[in-house]
């Protein structure tokens, strides 16, 4: 399988995929590349295609109030125009955190609050992707929560099952990367 290579909009993304991916797909070759907020990754995505072209691409941003439709087909857009229609698109709906409040059970564990763990019972909390702010409502319940440490110490315990998280992006993401990898296994046909 060649390596996968995931330009990504912020650092915080990189650490948690840092942690999440080996236990997620093992034997994934990876390589994060972070940039410094969507008009970075944006702006370095043609320059990157070209670099990393026989590698597996996937990009993945968040849309922060945007339709995530219009910003998925602006993104396979920049992909197109250097003849890439493989890479792999996912959009967080609307923030990284989004992800860790899907999982409010692992976020109860992680950060030692048992009242989090039946936050998605909440139906404020059962779609957390139509949250306006992940992060702000992510704050307002662990104030000690920290963007890059929270990112790194979710990565390490968030579960690798699709059904034990509420975000239905992240469901999303862990099914692409599904498909790239098991298409890209020797004896398996390409898609």
């Amino acid at each position: 399988m060649n390596r996968t290579i995931f330009l990504l909009e912020e650092l915080s993304m990189k650490a948690f995929l840092d942690e999440f991916l080996p236990r997620f797909i093992p034997d994934l070759d990876f390589l994060c590349i972070p940039h410094e907020g969507k008009q970075d990754l944006e702006k370095s995505i043609s320059r990157k295609l070209r670099v990393f072209r026989k590698e597996n691409i996937v990009v993945i941003r968040d849309n922060d109030g945007a339709n995530c439709i219009t910003v998925k087909k602006e993104m396979v857009n920049l992909c197109k125009k250097e003849n890439r229609s493989d890479v792999l698109i996912r959009i967080a709906c609307q923030e990284l955190e989004t992800w860790y409040l899907g999982a409010a059970d692992i976020l109860s564990q992680v950060y030692g609050c048992p009242k989090l763990a039946k936050l998605n019972r909440k139906a404020k909390y059962r779609e957390p992707d139509r949250l306006s702010s992940p992060s702000s409502e992510l704050v307002k319940l662990i104030p000690e929560f920290r963007k890059i440490e929270g990112a790194r110490r979710m990565g390490r315990a968030m579960p690798v099952e699709k059904d034990r998280n509420f975000s239905r992006s992240f469901r999303v993401f862990m099914e692409g990367m599904e498909r790239i990898t098991q298409s890209k296994k020797p004896g398996k046909k390409s898609r």
